[in-house]
This record gives structure tokens, C-alpha cells and sequence, in this order.
């Protein structure tokens, strides 16, 4: 006679485990043919190529990309551009005043 009996496993072990039945398995998710959702479909054909470069031409492209410890003392970019603002007048009125001496080091050793 033969027994039907199965053993008991303990956990963690490598013991082979029943197998499913076909029915039993978890069913592939079908992916659709097109990935793209609807919204994210773009109709080449409507484009127009260099739409906005005249605009960029005359008005500019200049991004600057801040370092992170710089970006953290300003809220946005009102206040970057205020503070630039206020550097570059600084930096005008601290000029000199008296336009430089137009002798030079031979004339100076010289004389």
C-alpha cells in the first residue's frame, strides 16, 4: 500500500512545495499595444519648426543655474535679480573717481 500521506515541512526549508494548477497562476497583466495614454499622442504633422526663434533672438535665452547653497538664501527670482540690482549699483558708485594717471612706470623711474 501506498501512502498518500505528505510530510510536514518546516519552514525555510528547500523541501519542493505542490504545484499549482494552470488555472491556479497569476495572469500576466496585458500590456496594449500603443504605451503612450491619449493625451501624450502629438500630431507631428501640425508642428511648426522654429516657432519662437525670432522671439528668442530678440529677446534672449539667458538662463543661469544657481549652486544649491546660493538658491537657498532667495525666495525666487525676483529676489536673485533684485540683489544683482543692487550689487551692480554698489559696484557703480564704488568706482574710482579720479580717472587713473596716464604716466607710466618708465616715466615714474624716470622722473
Amino acid at each position: 500500500m501506498v501512502s498518500t500521506k505528505r510530510k510536514q515541512q518546516k519552514p525555510g526549508t528547500n523541501a519542493e512545495l505542490p504545484r499549482a494548477n494552470g488555472d491556479d497562476m497569476r495572469r500576466k497583466i496585458q500590456v496594449p499595444d500603443d504605451e503612450l495614454r491619449s493625451e501624450y499622442n502629438f500630431d507631428y504633422s501640425k508642428a511648426v519648426r522654429g516657432k519662437y526663434y525670432r522671439r528668442l533672438l530678440k529677446e534672449g535665452a539667458n538662463v543661469v543655474v544657481l549652486e544649491p547653497d546660493v538658491a537657498k538664501a532667495f525666495r525666487d527670482s525676483a529676489a536673485v535679480n533684485d540683489a544683482l540690482r543692487a550689487l551692480l549699483a554698489v559696484a557703480r558708485s564704488s568706482r574710482r573717481q579720479t580717472p587713473r594717471s596716464t604716466r607710466t612706470s618708465r616715466q615714474r623711474a624716470a622722473g
